[in-house]
C-alpha cells in the first residue's frame, strides 16, 4: 500500500502542467528581481559615470551594456529551466515530402548535400525540387547528374531573376505535397533530420506552420573563428530558438533546415523580395496567428564563414533581415501578446549592438589605461552570471547530442573567445548591416 501510494503521488507530480503564459510570468518575475538587483548594485557607476558623460547618456550606456543584456539573459535561462522537450506523437511518420533547395554556384558543395538526402531513414517519400538561381559554374548540370546517381526522385528548375526569394518562390509552385522542408545547398542532414522534424510537425497543433530544425557547424575545425561561432550555433542560437519555441514563437524557421506547411507558405505570399526572406515569412506566419516552433532532434550541419570579410557579411546580412521584418510585420503590427513580446525584443537589440560597438569598445581600451568609466569592476560581476547560464545552455544541448549518438567538440579556446570576445565582432557586423538597410545599399544573396 505505501509503496503505491509513492508511486501515485509521483504520477502527480510529474502530470503537472504549467501553461505557457504562467512559464512566461515566471521566467518574467526572476528576469525582473535581476533588473532591480542590477539597479541598485550600479548606483555608484551610474553616479561615476554621470560625472563623465551626462546622466541620461550614462543611464544609456548602462542600461543597454548591463540591464538590457542581463534581463534577456535571466529570462531565457529561467525559461530554459522550464522548458520540456517534447515526445513524438507519430515518431516514425510516412508523410511525403518535398526538400526545397535553392542554390546559386555551390557546385563544390551540392553533391554532398544531395547524399545526405538520399541517405536519410525515413520511411515516407521524399521529393527533391532543385532551382538554380542563374548560376555561372554549371551547379545545375551537377545536380541532375548527382541526384540521378543517388536515385533521387527530383525536380531540377531553373530561375534567371538573382534573388534567393525567386528561387525559392519559383520552387513553391512545384511543391505538391502537404509539407516541405527548405535546404541550403551547403547543409547537411543529419539521417534522422528528416524525420524529426516532420515528426515534430505532425505532433504539434494545429495552428502550428512551421518549424525550425536545428544547425550546427560542420567546419569547426577550420581555424579559431569557425570554433567560436560553433559555440554560437550549439549554445546562443539553439538556446535562444528554445526559448521562443516555449512560448511558441519561434522568430526564424531559418532556410537552412525548417519545415512548413505548404499551403500556409502560399496563403501568406511566399517569400518576400528581401535579405532576410526566412524571417520575413516567420513573421508573416505571426501576423495570421500561427505558430513555429523549433525541433532540437532535427539536426542538421552547415558551413560557416572561415574568414572575417565573410563572416562580416554573413552577420550584416542577418542584421539587415531583421530590421525589414520590424518594418514588414513588427511588433506593432502583431495582435498576439507573446508575438509581440517576443518580436519586441528585437527593437532592442539595435541598441544592444550600438552600445557595444560605440562604448563598450571604447570602455575596453580606456580600462588599460585605468579608466573604469565604462569597462571595470561592476561589469566584472556580470561574468559570472554569463558563465552560469553558458553552463545551462551547455546542459540542455548536451541532451541532444547524447540521444542522437554526437560528440560535443571540445574546444575550450574557442569557447572562452566566445565568452570573453564574440560580441565585440559581432555587434560591429550587425551595425553594418543596419546602415545597410537604412541607405539601402546594394542587396545580394551572398
Amino acid at each position: 500500500m505505501e509503496i503505491r501510494k509513492r508511486r501515485r503521488k509521483s504520477t502527480e507530480r510529474d502530470r503537472v502542467y504549467i501553461s505557457v503564459m504562467h512559464k512566461f510570468l515566471i521566467s518574467q518575475t526572476v528576469a525582473f528581481l535581476w533588473v532591480i538587483f542590477a539597479i541598485k548594485l550600479s548606483l555608484p557607476w551610474l553616479s561615476d559615470l554621470s560625472n563623465v558623460v551626462s546622466f541620461p547618456l550614462a543611464l544609456f550606456i548602462i542600461t543597454f551594456l548591463a540591464y538590457v543584456p542581463g534581463y534577456l539573459l535571466l529570462f531565457a535561462a529561467a525559461s530554459i529551466i522550464l522548458y520540456k522537450q517534447s515526445v513524438f506523437e507519430e515518431a516514425r511518420p510516412s508523410v511525403p515530402v518535398t526538400i526545397l533547395i535553392p542554390l546559386r554556384n555551390e557546385v563544390e558543395r551540392m553533391p554532398t548535400t544531395l547524399r545526405c538526402i538520399a541517405n536519410q531513414e525515413y520511411e515516407g517519400e521524399i521529393y527533391a525540387v532543385i532551382v538554380d538561381n542563374n548560376s555561372t559554374d554549371g551547379s545545375l548540370q551537377i545536380a541532375q547528374k548527382v541526384a540521378q546517381e543517388y536515385g533521387l526522385n527530383y525536380t531540377c528548375l531553373f530561375e534567371p531573376k538573382e534573388g534567393k526569394s525567386n528561387a525559392l518562390n519559383r520552387g513553391l509552385k512545384a511543391i505538391k505535397t502537404e509539407y516541405f522542408i527548405t535546404v541550403d545547398a551547403d547543409t547537411l542532414l543529419h539521417k534522422k533530420a528528416v524525420n524529426n522534424i516532420v515528426a515534430k510537425i505532425l505532433s504539434s497543433p494545429d495552428d502550428v506552420c512551421a518549424v525550425a530544425g536545428h544547425v550546427l557547424v560542420e567546419n569547426s575545425k577550420d581555424n579559431l573563428l569557425t570554433r567560436v561561432q560553433e559555440w554560437d550555433y550549439f549554445l546562443a542560437i539553439a538556446f535562444i530558438k528554445k526559448v521562443q519555441s516555449l512560448y511558441q514563437r519561434t522568430l526564424v524557421a531559418q532556410g537552412a533546415f525548417s519545415i512548413h506547411k505548404t499551403d500556409v507558405v502560399r496563403e501568406v505570399g511566399g517569400w518576400d523580395d528581401t535579405m532576410g526572406e526566412d524571417i520575413v515569412l516567420t513573421w508573416k506566419y505571426f501576423l495570421r496567428n500561427y505558430k513555429v516552433y523549433f525541433e532540437p532532434m532535427a539536426v542538421a550541419f552547415t558551413e560557416v564563414p572561415n574568414r572575417i570579410r565573410d563572416y562580416v557579411r554573413q552577420r550584416s546580412r542577418w542584421a539587415r533581415g531583421m530590421l525589414e521584418a520590424l518594418k514588414i510585420a513588427g511588433p506593432w503590427k502583431q495582435k498576439e501578446f507573446l508575438a509581440i513580446f517576443l518580436t519586441g525584443i528585437d527593437v532592442l537589440i539595435p541598441f544592444v549592438d550600438f552600445s557595444y560597438t560605440f562604448f563598450w569598445l571604447p570602455g575596453l581600451i580606456l580600462a588599460f589605461f585605468g579608466k573604469y568609466y565604462i569597462v571595470g569592476p561592476y561589469t566584472a560581476l556580470v561574468l559570472p552570471l554569463i558563465v552560469g547560464v553558458t553552463a545551462i545552455m551547455y546542459i540542455s544541448q548536451k541532451g541532444v547530442f547524447d540521444s542522437l549518438g554526437l560528440k560535443i567538440r571540445k574546444s575550450r579556446i574557442g569557447y572562452v573567445l566566445y565568452l570573453l570576445s564574440y560580441q565585440l565582432i559581432l555587434s560591429p557586423s550587425a551595425i553594418w548591416g543596419y546602415i545597410q538597410e537604412i541607405f539601402q545599399l546594394r542587396r545580394a544573396w551572398k
